[in-house]
């Protein structure tokens, strides 16, 4: 019984001392900054907040400093294309950004295309991205509140690219509504979102029109801000997703 004492012992002191075993490594605190980019315009490329796991423009990054096959992880944007996370371990990365345009890299192509950027992260530094997007959509005049209480916009869709390779089928074009200017596929009010979904080819046919779309559900809430963004999207999976282009956000007072 003694020997199976000791032996007891033994494990429990062991067990004890690698619990006390301290984690010498210093917290991330590099800060990691930039913004996304529409190439054709030179504007922020509207999108949806992001995350690792979340729909939208999302920052890859690969951490080199340690291994030649590292695991990406990710950072999210805000829905202005703009990111700035103050958590970042300091070492060498392969950064590109992944969303609703021509992927920056593809490595299944010929010659393949590798527009991602290797830098150095330390102190404040700074990465921005030029995109073409797979649509735009602008915005044709100011939403107008209607006499009956619901709005009307107008915008108008184009493609955001030539390449061949990336120029699906439009899909989806909706107007999203909201009391929050987080506005958009991932968070929309549902009783006066308009929607319209569209098969095939059908979708391609509106591209470059100007197309009017009035909220549903009747009277809007009163005396209220609400925020309206219009989102289209083509049948084209993209960095393992498929997601929106977006307007900016309008607001409109509701007396």
């Amino acid at each position: 019984m003694k020997q199976i004492y000791y032996i007891a012992l033994c494990f429990a002191a062991l067990t004890i001392g690698s619990c006390k075993k301290v984690d010498n490594y210093s917290p991330p605190s590099e800060t990691l900054k930039g913004t996304v980019i529409d190439a054709g315009t030179g504007k922020p490329l509207e999108s949806e907040v992001s995350g690792e796991n979340g729909t939208g423009t999302r920052i890859k990054m690969l951490e080199l400093s340690w291994s030649d096959n590292p695991t990406p992880y990710y950072v999210a944007t805000m829905q202005d294309g703009s990111f700035n996370n103050t958590k970042i371990f300091a070492g060498k990365y392969k950064i590109s950004a992944e969303g609703a345009f021509v992927s920056l890299v593809q490595t299944g192509v010929t010659p393949a295309v590798d527009q991602s950027q290797t830098v150095d992260v330390k102190g404040v530094t700074t990465v921005n991205f030029s995109v073409e997007p797979l649509l735009r959509v602008e915005w044709v005049g100011e939403p107008v509140l209607n006499p009956e209480g619901t709005i009307t916009a107008k915008v108008k869709v184009t493609r955001g690219t030539t390449n061949a390779a990336f120029l699906g089928n439009v899909t989806d074009i909706n107007l999203y509504i909201n009391n929050t200017k987080y506005v958009g596929n991932n968070n929309y009010d549902n009783r006066f979102s308009k929607t319209t979904a569209y098969s095939g080819t059908t979708g391609n046919a509106v591209l470059g029109q100007t197309l009017t779309f009035t909220t549903i559900g009747g009277t809007l809430p009163a005396k209220r801000d609400l925020y309206l963004r219009v989102g289209a999207r083509t049948a084209l999976t993209v960095d393992g997703q498929r997601v929106f282009n977006y307007t900016e956000p309008k607001v409109i007072t509701i007396p």
